[in-house]
């Protein structure tokens, strides 16, 4: 949520900002400015609305070598020109741009309205500005200025600071909400996220929670929020600026959809050993004896990747035969967990950064829980704070519906599986079978894209309604689960998954003409069960549409999306496809904004 830009270098500073926050729009925004140093002092603007609107107030000789700009996502205050960022001091000497929440906001404001400070916005952001200002008059360093404010902050912060009186420097500070910086020629960067860096650079720095860096034309330095100095090492980043491109597709939606084939191949790659029918997951840095010690598994995860943490304690229960269920990090982390020592725990997160995963995993980290993670972007803070993972590389992606990371991560846990099985009790004969299955999902994929027209059609048929029921049994389940997440989030057509053994006990109520049903119905020991389920819907006049692996009887259902079948373990990843394309054609028959739904940020660092 929300999204930060900082230059300092030759060139000027408006258009590299810009353009960085036009890479950060995915993020999820109601407004946006920017503000350059210059003669004169700051010159700033903003506006509610989106990155173009603040393009256009944007007069041509808007010069200045260095700058900040900013995407909001509304928290405290509505969205409005006053409130957007960067918000400036008094005097307009210092300007700020914030991702986060100031949890004593108003306290410190109180302080300095009772001591004569005048306050424009209602943000909690502007508190940073008239804090900082008031520490730079007591003759301290920008720097200095900076840390000291800070140490008077609770709550999460990505801050970037410019002095009109010290106009060839910009100080950035991180705790709980992500600030990368980027290394160029004689020019330096700072983003919240590297979308916004690498056309320019792509070396960077990771800043840790509680770390600040000051950043000029010639380099940087960091240092720890009690004044000791860091050391940093630069990273490569492996994405650059075409990935950030929709290549000719209609949505970067569409096109991550469509990229699934090669997303899924990616994370395989270099990961299954056909001699011993393993996975190699090096980065989990276990031994087999340590990987044996655990005797149950925990995921946590938020939204899609709760869901894929179901799939994935679903495929660890069958080929590992652990028990392992999954939870939202957002509730693991409030309800004083129980850590246990032979418990594995598995962090899901698509930027590495969402906050409430986070945070889940510092409290583990805390209480001697052993945590691995499953990331996709390198680097990202989740990466940095676990014990082991597995990297997806999955590229990045950019639309704030997940579907190529859903399914990558679907996959790293079918690996996971795999491998905690295999040093287990997973038979050489069924580790093969798993292996087959896996290299065979990439064509599989490919085959169930084919029918984007077919499924198109059957979207603009459900899309007229209200509401739509999801329900599947066990490994259908979470598919059901996700393709209610994907359709409600893009479409705004409210759609609730139930499991289908469920329906009787209360949800049936709801179905009838007006209420269809997606029913997810694999091939497997329980389609008598499911097809059963589906009798009850249709006597009761529900229309149904079927995601399985044959066609079935027109009394059960009125339509019917046939996918390839695999390994029964591994169906659930297939199965998810075609979902995903019926909620963006939906999506798309409605007219809604497919890439940037309402209300939603694709990098949630936020509580």
């Amino acid at each position: 949520m929300c999204g930060i830009v900082a230059y300092v270098g030759p060139k000027d500073a408006a258009p590299i900002l810009l353009e960085g926050l036009q890479r950060l729009e995915y993020r999820g925004y109601d407004s946006a400015g920017i503000v350059v140093s210059g003669k004169g002092g700051l010159k700033v603007r903003k506006v509610k609305g989106r990155v173009a609107d603040l393009a256009k107030v944007v007069p041509a000789r808007f010069k200045g070598t260095l700058g900040i700009g900013h995407t909001r996502w509304a928290t405290h205050g509505a969205p409005s020109d006053v409130n957007a960022h960067p918000h400036l001091s008094s005097d307009e000497r210092i300007a700020v741009v914030h991702n986060g929440i100031i949890e004593n906001a108003d306290e410190l404001r109180a302080k300095l309205m009772a001591d004569s400070v005048e306050f424009r916005s209602e943000t909690d952001t502007e508190v940073l500005a008239h804090l900082i200002a008031r520490a730079v008059d007591e003759n301290d360093s920008l720097e200095e200025a900076v840390r000291k404010s800070l140490n008077s902050v609770v709550g999460t912060y990505g801050i970037a600071v410019v002095d009109a009186e010290r106009p060839g420097e910009v100080v950035v500070a991180r705790n709980g909400s992500p600030i990368v910086l980027g290394i160029g020629e004689k020019e330096m960067f700072a983003a919240s996220d590297v979308a916004a860096l690498v056309r320019y650079t792509r070396q960077v720095v990771h800043l840790e929670d509680g770390e600040l860096a000051v950043l000029r034309a010639d380099g940087f330095h960091t240092f720890s929020s009690d004044a000791r100095e860091t050391a940093k090492e630069p990273l490569t980043v492996d994405w650059d600026a075409g990935h950030y491109d929709t290549g000719g597709y209609e949505h970067y939606l569409l096109k991550e959809i469509s990229e699934q084939p090669e997303t899924i191949a990616r994370t395989m790659s270099g990961r299954l050993n056909e001699r011993f029918s393993v996975a190699h997951l090096g980065g989990l840095n276990m031994d087999a004896r340590e990987t044996r010690s655990f005797r149950r598994v925990k995921i946590i995860g938020c939204g899609s990747a709760y869901y894929s943490g179901q799939i994935g304690a679903q495929l660890i229960e069958e080929l590992a035969r652990i028990p392992a269920d999954a939870e939202p990090a957002s509730e693991f982390r409030y309800r004083n967990p129980v850590v246990e020592q032979d418990t594995l725990y598995i962090a899901i997160s698509q930027s590495g950064e969402t906050y409430d995963t986070l945070a889940a995993v510092q409290e583990l980290k805390r209480k001697g829980g052993r945590v691995i993670g499953i990331v996709n972007a390198v680097g990202s803070a989740i990466a940095r704070e676990v014990d082991g993972g597995v990297y997806l590389h999955a590229g990045p992606e950019v639309s704030v519906a997940s579907t190529k990371a859903f399914t990558s991560t679907a996959v790293a846990f079918a690996l996971l599986a795999l491998h905690l099985g295999r040093v287990r009790d997973l038979s050489p004969a069924d580790g093969r079978r798993i292996c087959e299955g896996l290299r065979r999902l990439p064509d599989q994929v490919e085959e169930i894209l084919t029918q984007g027209d077919k499924i198109a059609e059957l979207a603009r048929k459900y899309a007229k309604h209200a509401g739509m029921m999801f329900v599947g049994r066990v490994r259908g389940y979470p598919v059901a689960r996700e393709g209610a997440q994907k359709l409600k989030e893009i479409s705004y057509v409210h759609a609730e998954a139930y499991p289908a053994s469920e329906l009787k006990h209360g949800p049936l109520a709801l179905i009838g003409p007006e209420m269809p049903t997606v029913a997810i119905v694999p091939d497997d020991e329980l389609l008598d069960k499911n097809l059963t389920t589906l009798g009850e819907i249709r006597a009761r006049g529900g229309s149904v549409l079927m995601v399985g692996h044959r066609e079935p009887d027109a009394k059960l259902a009125e339509d019917c999306i046939v996918v390839p079948k695999n390994e029964i373990e591994l169906d659930p990843i297939l199965l998810t496809i075609p979902l995903q394309l019926f909620a963006y054609h939906a999506a798309v028959a409605l007219g809604r904004d497919v890439d940037k739904p309402r209300n939603l940020a694709k990098s949630v660092t936020v509580e």
